[in-house]
């Protein structure tokens, strides 16, 4: 889907212009606004991946705008099983994410605006980013109770989080990017960024769970528009340039040469999945059988999303010793993945005797299994 943004969004006396793409591949100093078209949530975060990668930062700052279609964000070193629901969120077919830069997990829908402030490294400073969108918030309403903390989150109220924050230090380059709460589906998001799984056990990087707000709530009369037309406003008063947004189609590869190499990589389950950090799931199914419930116990170890060790404690003469020597075979080595072990027992299935009662103890161990991923 192409966002459409109206050419010129009026606040007050002050006007800011949105125009096409001609102003990115300018070489003139100063500070840079751009706004992308799309709502992929792969598509943008590619955007800030060639942005690091390629422009001279040292002759132009750049701020980018984005927004996403419903989608959850996971951090560089997290492990998306501890963050969040990912059944819910193939249920809802809401797209997962892994981003470049370190921090915690957040919810991003077209309520939410995305803010990438890029400098040089040595001009990074997060802070201050945080400061000017404070100040824009103040400027299009003074009565709001917005502050930063010291953890680089904005809250409303001196309690409900509105922004959250995260950044990635290149060698020379950095980006520091943060969230906006307007209007955001706050029951998709506690629902989504609720993990049901137990067991797991992981060095991963954990999130900090915290009371949200949106700004809508506090004046309905806000939108996402109002709110980056605010921020553009103040980074180009600060910046000394034009109320100015160029628009960028982030599919555009004759404007961002090698874009959709980039793009593909961050749906791959390879980077989404498997730069999980090593993890391991410890647990007991309680599954019911013939009026009776029966307690199987299953370790596992994870590492880059693939099973490497796995062991399930059946009762004896559950399954036969060779079926379920078959089992535990298959699954090592394989993606903790609940598409690939359907795949799997499917295929075992075929092999197993034609006998009604086998066949049911297989299906319900099997979905219990599933049901851990």
């Amino acid at each position: 889907m192409v966002l459409q943004p109206s050419l010129k969004n009026c606040l007050g006396l002050s006007c800011v212009l949105r125009t096409p793409k001609a102003a990115f591949r300018s070489t003139a100093g100063g500070a840079l606004v751009i706004q992308s078209v799309s709502d992929d949530v792969y598509q943008n975060l590619a955007v800030e991946d060639w942005i690091h990668d390629h422009m001279d930062l040292e002759k132009r700052q750049v701020l980018f705008l984005w927004r996403n279609s419903p989608a959850v964000v996971i951090g560089r070193h997290q492990n998306p099983w501890q963050e969040c629901n990912l059944r819910l969120l193939r249920q809802k077919n809401i797209k997962l994410a892994r981003r470049r830069s370190g921090g915690g997990t957040v919810y991003h829908d077209l309520g939410n605006i995305n803010l990438t402030f890029f400098t040089t490294r040595k001009k990074y400073e997060r802070m201050e980013n945080l400061k000017l969108v404070v100040k824009a918030l103040k400027a299009l309403r003074p009565q709001l109770d917005v502050h930063v903390t010291d953890r680089y989150d904005i809250v409303l109220d001196r309690h409900y989080k509105i922004s959250g924050t995260a950044a990635k230090l290149g060698r020379t380059s950095a980006y520091h990017h943060c969230t906006l709460l307007c209007n955001a589906d706050k029951f998709v998001l506690s629902s989504v960024l609720r993990s049901p799984y137990k067991g797991l056990k992981s060095n991963a990087t954990p999130s900090v769970p915290a009371s949200v707000k949106n700004l809508f709530e506090e004046d309905p009369s806000l939108t996402s528009e109002m709110l980056l037309d605010a921020i553009v406003k103040e980074y180009a008063t600060q910046h000394q340039i034009d109320h100015h947004i160029t628009l960028i189609n982030p599919a555009d590869e004759t404007l961002l040469p090698g874009i959709n190499n980039k793009t593909k990589e961050l749906q791959t389950w390879e980077w989404v999945y498997g730069k999980t950090p090593k993890f391991s799931v410890s647990t007991c199914l309680n599954m019911v059988y013939k009026d009776s419930v029966l307690d199987v116990k299953v370790n596992m170890d994870v590492k880059h999303g693939r099973i490497e060790v796995c062991n399930i404690d059946l009762p004896e003469q559950w399954l036969p010793p060779a079926l379920y020597s078959k089992l535990v075979k298959s699954l090592t080595g394989s993606k903790f993945c609940p598409n690939e072990t359907t795949t799997l027992v499917t295929t075992l299935l075929r092999v197993c005797p034609q006998d009604d009662e086998l066949h049911s103890r297989w299906n319900l161990l099997c979905e219990n299994m599933i049901m851990l991923m």
